[in-house]
């Protein structure tokens, strides 16, 4: 008896019409292909459709595994904003009977349910592609983590010219709105803290404020924001271009590997930029909060710099530079992870940017409070 086939799905689209090609045995036993991933690959593709169209010439044996993702995929039409047509004409004539009855069945008992339904639908269809990206983040670090090695002996397929000129970007290209932004903020810092501590003759402490601040919080925290809006959004812009213009398809058919060449070069570029972007914050922050202490509350900067010497300690620095190392990684694997499953619409690079500067700035806050609740168990 010859061996099943593996499922395959593939999903093309033109203009508003898609074609979903199943081939393959579909059957509920085999692990290859489950029918909720199928549903999933294919709502990515065909979001805003006005049509879809099946072809299942390549098709071999199917049981109720290819029933449940076509009826799914019924579904998701019946409930779209724009309920775009599906023709079945393609699909073997048993499967259709079957769609036919179980869409008899579902419209004489969803009258008295449909609210309800709906929201549970919702409520899995959002658990679901939850996981799965949990999933595809996972994969992403583990597979990253392996190449580490590889890429420090030179034994992947990335150029280093690339790197350099990432680095370029993300680091020289990065200075202007970094020292805008950090230095806004120490002196906000300081100008709030001198209204307080004047009022207790604690002027001179303001350099302790500022220095354990922006050292401390701050500086990681705003510089890791700033590099979410301005390199992560772009690198997910990028390689979600590359998706949708078959680049990176081309570049698995030459037998390049996209993470060794796109993904494992931009992740190094922001993780070495950091901490030094990290120190130049530091530094406009600092600077910062000294312009605002001596208009202020008439300090020199000798007296400034004294008392801010005694106030940061040299942890404060070895916490922030772990900070920023770890924002950067989270940064970039996060940006290119919903870059390489954006869909190959001009619309999704949009949407990939907004949804990489939206996952970048909430992790960075996330990774701050576990930092924060971390060093307080241990005493840092």
């Amino acid at each position: 008896m010859p061996a099943p086939a593996a499922p395959t799905l593939k999903v093309d689209r033109k203009g508003n019409e898609g074609l979903v090609t199943i081939a393959g045995d579909w059957l509920v036993g085999q692990e290859h292909m489950r029918a909720v991933v199928g549903l999933h690959l294919v709502l990515a593709e065909v979001e805003h459709c006005a049509r879809l169209r099946f072809n299942s010439s390549n098709l071999a044996h199917w049981d109720s595994d290819l029933v449940i993702l076509v009826r799914a995929i019924q579904a998701w039409a019946e409930s779209a904003e724009h309920r775009p047509s599906i023709e079945l004409t393609a699909l073997p004539a048993a499967l259709q009977q079957l769609l036919a009855l179980a869409q008899a069945d579902h419209g004489q008992h969803t009258s008295d349910v449909t609210t309800t339904a709906s929201a549970l639908r919702w409520i899995g269809a959002q658990a679901f592609r939850g996981w799965g990206h949990l999933v595809e983040s996972m994969d992403l670090i583990g597979a990253t983590a392996l190449n580490i090695i590889p890429a420090l002996l030179g034994r992947v397929h990335a150029r280093f010219a690339d790197l350099i000129t990432l680095m370029q970007d993300s680091g020289i290209g990065a200075l202007g709105i970094i020292a805008v932004v950090n230095s806004l903020v120490g002196a906000i810092l300081a100008f709030v803290g001198a209204i307080q501590l004047q009022r207790f003759g604690a002027g001179i402490y303001i350099a302790n404020l500022v220095g354990v601040a922006v050292t401390r919080e701050m500086a990681p925290i705003m510089t890791a924001i700033v590099m979410t809006g301005r390199t992560g959004g772009a690198y997910a812009a990028q390689i979600s271009t590359m998706q949708g213009s078959e680049e990176i398809d081309a570049l698995r058919v030459l037998g390049i590997p996209p993470l060794q060449y796109l993904v494992l070069p931009r992740i190094a570029a922001l993780v070495a930029m950091m901490p030094v972007l990290y120190f130049y914050g530091c530094l406009m922050g600092l600077a910062g909060g000294m312009v605002v202490s001596v208009a202020m509350l008439g300090l020199s900067p000798t007296i400034f710099l004294g008392q801010l010497r005694g106030a940061v300690d040299p942890p404060e620095f070895y916490i922030g530079v772990t900070k920023s190392i770890c924002f950067g990684a989270f940064i970039a694997i996060s940006s290119c992870q919903i870059g390489l499953r954006a869909g190959r619409s001009a619309a999704e690079v949009g949407r990939a940017a907004t949804s990489a500067v939206v996952a970048g700035i909430i992790g960075v806050i996330v990774l701050d409070a576990i930092f924060a609740a971390c060093t307080n168990v241990l005493g840092i």
